[in-house]
């Protein structure tokens, strides 16, 4: 019988990747529910394609458009919160992909938790800004919770079979983003197209921008933290230029296992979907005589600042956070409207980080009104900046 597996974020770049690899393996795969953001025409094509129970869009409008496009199927159109959390906890899936981008992730897990799904987690800030909620779920529920993201899945390929208390430490790599080797002075007056030109990895917008700031990588180490159990103190950002190792541990008797592979998402998504199996994958193959060599460099955490604002954010523990997070994304929103410049992203985390009060064991409502108070005090900002 097919594994049965719902999305949201079926439209991005995660859950189209996904989709490919159903539509390889149409006997062992189905994609029973969809949900996307406000795309009708995108998700007409794969509601057409791959037939799911449900399909969901944010907005009413959104799914009223789709209704309309596909009422000659049968397939059930919700939209909002509330259909993702249905989509989340639908009676006839296996496993829950969740490959949306934001804080809009966190009551899906927690639901498809809840309904006993293994989970398949793209999702960096549901445990970046729930993790003290995530985690206890899970163990309470006895779910897999499998990472998808291509560093975590690597780590977690890595301690396969290893014991816990044998780590010493991990290296969670990353490309240096599109900004590689450049100074501050560099950068300054940089604007989104020239941030959007990431050298290996094909990602959406925001993430790109994420990945050029570092901001993304210190998101990974905080996710690392609550995925593999393991201080943040003993997680180091090595800079990976060729984007072939894709992070490594380091045990206590000085060995170090790495995973190593070309820079492809089907990889990682795959993994998850057949774990623990490993099934063929149509991808290039990683030569390693016309690789040659695989260059390591420090990350410049005085050019790059969203790596030190993380590790500050998760030494501060608490809302923290998420204030680092929500700050960062309402800064990379404006950032893609041209209507601050790259180094200003750093400027406004730090604002944030500065002026949001924290709170100690956030609670899931004070979470969320950590973000928004963030996102005020980012906007308050720019507003006096223009």
């Amino acid at each position: 019988m097919a594994k049965r597996i719902a999305i949201i974020g079926s439209t991005g770049s995660i859950g189209t990747q996904a989709l490919d690899i159903i539509r390889n393996y149409p006997e062992e795969l189905q994609a029973v529910a969809l949900a996307a953001g406000h795309n009708a025409e995108r998700m007409e094509q794969q509601v057409r394609e791959f037939r799911p129970e449900i399909a969901c869009l944010w907005s009413e409008e959104a799914a009223n458009d789709l209704r309309e496009r596909v009422r000659d199927l049968p397939v059930r159109v919700v939209c909002g919160m509330d259909g993702l959390l249905e989509i989340a906890a639908m009676e006839h899936s296996d496993m829950f992909l969740n490959a949306v981008v934001g804080m809009i992730g966190i009551r899906p897990t927690l639901a498809a938790i809840s309904a006993n799904k293994t989970i398949a987690l793209a999702n960096k800030e549901t445990l970046v800004t729930a993790g003290h909620l995530i985690i206890p779920a899970v163990q309470r529920a006895g779910v897999q919770l499998l990472p998808v993201d291509s560093e975590h899945s690597a780590i977690f390929q890595c301690l396969n079979g290893e014991p816990h208390d044998r780590i010493d430490r991990i290296l969670l790599t990353c490309s240096g983003g599109t900004f590689r080797g450049k100074k501050r002075e560099d950068l300054a007056h940089k604007h989104v197209r020239e941030a959007l030109n990431n050298p290996n990895w094909d990602m959406g917008a925001k993430v790109t921008i994420d990945s050029a700031s570092l901001v993304n990588k210190g998101l990974e180490v905080m996710e690392a933290k609550w995925l593999f159990n393991v201080d943040v103190d003993r997680i180091t950002v090595v800079v990976q230029p060729q984007s072939v190792l894709h992070s490594a541990v380091s045990f206590v008797d000085g060995s170090i296992m790495a995973h190593i592979a070309s820079p492809d998402m089907h990889l990682p998504i795959q993994y998850a979907f057949f774990y623990p199996d490993r099934m063929p994958l149509a991808i290039k193959p990683l030569d390693l005589f016309a690789l040659g060599s695989i260059r390591f460099e420090k990350p410049d955490t005085d050019t790059f600042r969203g790596l030190p604002l993380a590790y500050r954010a998760a030494h501060t523990g608490g809302s923290m956070p998420t204030v680092f997070n929500a700050a960062n994304e309402e800064a990379v929103a404006h950032f893609l409207k041209d209507e601050i410049e790259f180094l200003d992203i750093y400027d406004l985390i730090s604002y944030a980080m500065d002026t949001v009060p924290v709170t100690a064991d956030p609670s899931l409502s004070e979470i969320l009104d950590a973000e928004r108070a963030a996102r005020e005090a980012v906007r308050a900002k720019i507003s006096t900046m223009n």
